[in-house]
């Protein structure tokens, strides 16, 4: 996840807002606590969300707590802890062991390489955490450098690998009973999967026609060396896309039984990611 998913924050309540922080500190003093200082680098508000989302199906209530962090001492901020938390963790320092890997060989960025040796043993005790996470991921990486390798200029193709990824993150994590739910909470992972794809490569758009690197938007429309007017050309399709993947997402949340959070989880899936698609899509050259 790459800080997509967050809150239309002016739009929280102040309790909300509270609650919303409250889940960001509480997976990173998990973090902290499980693995280290460090990792806690690679936090954003996308695993909040994950959280915020899977934990507003448990009957069992938040009982946050107050604590000083090292980032800011001096005040005492609300603290969430549960097994959602936790997990939410993982899922971060699994997608960031897998975007250093990726920063270190394509890029070689130095940071990468030096970042790289400090993961190696948090990932192997995430590996025999959880298993079956990694291998979902590692699987579906594998597939979507292949694509890249390839030039694919299939957008759904391309989007599919990281909403695989998606999909398996919100079906691995701790699961309500219903089965309905389960589903829908398998959907809404997978279509925010195309969504945050699609919105990397619309933001990333210029970059990588400047430097060459993959991006399936150049390939699926055609761009000509030196098209001034490209980002323009293909923002109606784009547009469309992302709003349909929005919606899908809205119809799977409808099915979920929401027994706490639900205002912050509105304001994400209705507002925030509403307001990230028009800013995204608006963007001036």
């Amino acid at each position: 996840m790459l800080g997509y998913v967050t809150a239309d924050k002016p739009e929280l309540k102040m309790r909300e807002f509270e609650v919303y922080n409250g889940y960001y500190c509480g997976i990173c003093k998990s973090i902290a606590r499980r693995y280290g200082q460090l990792p806690r680098m690679v936090l954003s508000y996308d695993a909040a969300f994950l959280a915020l989302l899977i934990g507003s199906l448990s009957r069992e209530e938040d009982i946050p707590s107050k604590e000083h962090c090292i980032i800011h001492p001096l005040k005492k901020k609300t603290i969430v802890q549960n097994e959602v938390i936790d997990y939410a963790g993982d899922v971060m320092l699994i997608l960031a062991w897998h975007k250093l890997l990726d920063d270190a060989h394509d890029e070689g960025k130095l940071y990468a390489r030096a970042a790289v040796g400090t993961m190696k043993g948090i990932y192997r005790k995430l590996e025999k955490a959880r298993p079956q996470l990694c291998l979902k991921v590692e699987e579906c990486l594998k597939e979507l450098g292949r694509l890249e390798e390839e030039k694919c200029g299939n957008l759904d193709q391309a989007a599919e690998a990281f909403a695989r990824i998606m999909e398996a993150i919100f079906e691995e994590g701790p699961l309500p009973e219903s089965f309905k739910e389960q589903e829908a909470l398998r959907r809404i992972g997978y279509h925010l999967g195309k969504w945050i794809y699609l919105m990397d490569a619309v933001d990333d758009i210029e970059d990588n026609i400047e430097s060459g690197a993959y991006n399936p938007l150049i390939y699926r429309f055609g761009y000509e060396p030196g098209e001034p007017d490209f980002r323009e050309r293909i923002m109606e399709t784009c547009e469309f896309n992302l709003y349909h993947y929005l919606g899908e997402m809205g119809k799977a949340a409808d099915l979920l039984a929401i027994r706490k959070n639900e205002g912050i989880i509105e304001n994400i899936i209705y507002k925030g990611l509403l307001r990230r698609t028009q800013n995204m899509t608006q963007k001036e050259e």
